[in-house]
This record gives structure tokens, C-alpha cells and sequence, in this order.
């Protein structure tokens, strides 16, 4: 009998989750259905009664209820609770547990492509649950500063998550004078809007490499812009494929071959879109 996994969002069309965790299940044997559960925010507590009854095996969270859907968990584990997001719901015993994969997936990037930030600076754009995930993780890496670039300073500053970093709006991210690590934790760019950049090509060459959370398309504006200024340009994809992994190792308990990344990494890889 397959079990249910899937993906809680709002917008999910754009998704190659369930084809990453097809490919896992595939590569190790496993029986499983990845499913796309699309929905409004006031539909959240309606759904997540109602996996207390389906009992799925685990489920993923995505944009933009990595924060909100604390609110319905029974426990919380170390790494969620000290980032403030949860990203993989675990269905055990009548209770649903969190946690958050995409911190390991974040490492697991980092790793990959040899990005360094131990005494380095790094400028965050966007205030969602991606970007509490990467200031833990660079925080935790030992980074020197971090600044969190916002639509919403006065908002942001009361967020205790953010404060050990810099708060800016956009107006103000022209006074930065770069150096370090620039990374997009915003939406903007995705398919389909993919003419969309959250800060000029101007700006973005200020720094010494840039990532983007997003994966599709693989080469975002933001991206295009990074390396056409010279700057090392990273997608999500390595840290999606990281994250899910991560999923399937608390869902199953168990310990999945760190080459099984790669190979599925360079599946996709090539089936992304430019």
C-alpha cells in the first residue's frame, strides 16, 4: 500500500516536489504518493484537521505558511523552534510534529558549491520563513554581519527572529556597499514572472557571489544579472532536493546515501527550465 505525502502551499503549480520525491521513491524501493495540497490561508485549520484524519506519512510546507502553520502543531523540534518556521509536518501517535529541512538543505547548498561565510557579510532580501532559515543558518556558520533588506522595517524590527541583523528597506539597500554573500529569500522572479528582479543589476554586482531561493526558472533575472556583474550565481534547486531528502529520512527513519542527492540534482538539473 503507497503512503500519502504532499506539499502545503498557497501557489503550487510552479512545484517539482512531487517529482523530486518520486525519483526518491523510486531510487529506494518505497511505495509513495506525493500529493499538491493548494490552499487559501483560512482553509489551513479546515485541512490540517483533516490530515489528522487521512494520517498522510509527512507532509511539506512551502510559501507562505512556514510560520503560520506552527499555530496547528503539537510539538516543535529544536531546529524549527530556534528558527521560527517549519517546513516538513511529521504524523506520528495522533500528534503532528514540526520540523525544518530546509536549514539542512541551505547547508547542503552551501556545501556544494564551496560558499563561504564564516567572518563574511550577507545581505538577505525578504522577511518570510526562507529568510529566517538563512539567518539561522549563517548565524550558526559564523557570519560576521547580516543585513535583512524589508518592505516592512518597523514591522520587522519587532520580529525578536531578526534581532541580531541590520533592518532595511529598499530605499535604503543603494548605501550598502556590497562585499560578501546576497541573497534573494523573495518570490519575486518565479515562474511565471520571470522578468522580475527584487533589486537592479547595479546593485547586485556590489557583491562577491549571489544566491537565489528560487529553482524555477534555474536562471532567474536576479541570477542573470549576478553573473553577467561576474559575481559566483546559485539557484535553490541543490537546497530543495537537500530539504526533501531530509523530509524522507524523518518521515521513514531513515538514512538516505548522500550520492542519491546528486544523482536526482542533476536529473532535474537538466529539466528545468533556463
Amino acid at each position: 500500500m503507497s503512503e500519502l505525502y504532499g506539499l502545503l502551499g498557497e501557489k503550487l503549480t510552479h512545484s517539482v516536489s512531487p517529482q523530486i520525491h518520486s525519483m526518491i521513491f523510486n531510487k529506494l524501493g518505497m511505495k509513495g504518493y506525493y500529493h499538491l495540497f493548494e490552499l487559501e490561508s483560512k482553509d489551513l485549520n479546515v485541512v490540517m484537521d483533516a490530515f489528522k484524519v487521512i494520517k498522510p506519512r509527512g507532509i511539506n510546507v512551502t510559501i507562505p505558511y512556514k510560520i503560520k502553520i506552527m499555530e496547528f502543531i503539537d510539538e516543535i523540534s529544536v531546529e524549527a523552534k530556534n528558527i521560527g518556521a517549519v517546513n516538513t509536518l511529521k504524523f506520528i501517535d495522533g500528534k503532528v510534529i514540526g520540523y525544518n529541512t530546509d536549514y539542512f538543505g541551505i547547508g547542503m547548498l552551501f556545501d556544494k558549491y564551496d560558499i563561504k561565510v564564516k567572518n563574511k557579510r550577507a545581505t538577505i532580501l525578504g522577511n518570510g520563513g526562507v529568510a529566517v532559515t538563512m539567518v539561522q543558518y549563517l548565524l550558526n556558520s559564523g557570519i560576521s554581519e547580516i543585513t535583512v533588506v524589508t518592505r516592512n522595517v518597523l514591522k520587522l524590527k519587532e520580529n525578536n527572529k531578526f534581532n541580531s541583523c541590520r533592518v532595511i528597506s529598499y530605499d535604503d539597500i543603494k548605501e550598502i556597499q556590497g562585499e560578501g554573500l546576497l541573497v534573494n529569500c523573495t518570490p519575486l522572479g518565479m515562474y511565471p514572472n520571470v522578468n522580475n528582479s527584487p533589486i537592479e543589476k547595479k546593485l547586485i554586482g556590489r557583491f562577491e557571489s549571489a544566491v537565489d531561493m528560487i529553482y524555477n526558472p534555474k536562471r532567474t533575472l536576479f541570477l542573470k544579472y549576478a553573473q553577467e556583474e561576474g559575481l559566483k550565481a546559485v539557484n535553490g534547486l541543490y537546497m530543495l532536493v537537500g530539504q526533501a531528502i531530509a523530509a524522507q529520512e524523518i518521515w521513514n527513519d531513515i538514512k538516505i546515501p548522500k550520492g542519491i542527492i546528486d544523482e536526482i540534482y542533476d536529473e532535474l538539473e537538466k529539466g528545468v527550465e533556463n
